[in-house]
């Protein structure tokens, strides 16, 4: 008696490979945990709301993005926020002054937010741009 052959394999010929799942999470991490600790992230998991993976995968992530504050970036993102302030002070007096208004208090902090809230990201793609320069350049040399 012959074994029927089906019409499509029943597993796929291209190997399982994580390059060939994007986006799939595919690796494992362990660890050991007492009794009081296991209860204290699961606690934590349930009141945040998640389940104890998910939970876990987002903590662990967060701490492995977070990047130490680098002295050289923090004085330049000061800077490039004095900067941005300065510039955008002066427009907007002129404009006030053109216009025959003032510069009002709430405009003064509205530019000091704006070139908070951005400085550090900023100062972070001027660093970078530099260094792949000078890569680029020594590269060429």
């Amino acid at each position: 008696m012959s074994t029927p052959e089906l019409p499509f394999p029943i597993r796929s010929e291209a190997p399982l490979r994580d390059e060939a799942r994007p986006g799939f999470r595919t690796k494992t991490i362990a660890t050991r945990l007492t009794p009081g600790e296991l209860a204290e992230v699961e606690a934590s998991a349930e009141s945040a709301g998640q389940s104890l993976s998910e939970w876990l995968r987002k903590t662990a992530l967060r701490a492995a993005r977070q990047r130490p504050a680098d002295p050289i970036e923090l004085v330049l993102a000061e800077v490039w926020a004095l900067r941005y302030t300065l510039l955008n002070l002066f427009h907007s007096n002129a404009k006030a002054t053109a216009e025959g208004t003032q510069l009002l208090p709430d405009s003064i902090v509205k530019i000091r937010d704006q070139a908070d809230a951005v400085k550090l990201q900023k100062a972070h793609k001027i660093l970078a741009d530099f260094l792949a320069l000078t890569c680029a350049n020594r590269a060429d040399q």
